[in-house]
């Protein structure tokens, strides 16, 4: 079993996208949905479904591409890890690439991106790095 399902969730994103797959799944968890619909939102992800064919329900997530069907996200990578949790206050969330790449943040009012959580004043746990 993996002891970190995040990483999983952006391993299978990641692998995915190199392998130009039109969509991938993942098992069901809040964490996880709030993350896709993140990413979603932020335009780094097509779209998202939940289905509950089987016994666990999983989130069916549709991967998005460029008009020369490269993977939009060219790289999604943990900073927080079980291990190793990494947390930022509101004044410690500088942009980073220039503002290219988004940091996800999860706070006490949900997973937002650095950008968001810098506009309302809130820190939190560093969930992933996505450009």
């Amino acid at each position: 079993m993996h002891s970190d399902p995040i990483a999983d969730l952006l391993t299978r994103i990641r692998n995915g996208g190199s392998a130009r797959k039109m969509s991938v799944e993942v098992p069901m968890s809040k964490m996880k949905l709030e993350v896709v619909k993140v990413l979603e939102a932020e335009g780094f992800l097509a779209g998202h479904e939940i289905t509950t064919e089987s016994k666990f329900p999983s989130i069916k997530i549709h991967l998005k591409y460029d008009a020369k069907r490269k993977p939009v996200i060219h790289k999604i990578a943990r900073v927080s890890t079980p291990g190793l949790r990494v947390y930022r206050g509101a004044s410690d969330l500088k942009p980073i690439r220039n503002g290219l790449a988004t940091l996800l943040i999860t706070t006490n009012e949900g997973v937002m991106t650095d950008r968001q959580a810098r506009k309302r004043k809130l820190g939190g746990e560093v969930i992933c790095e996505v450009w």
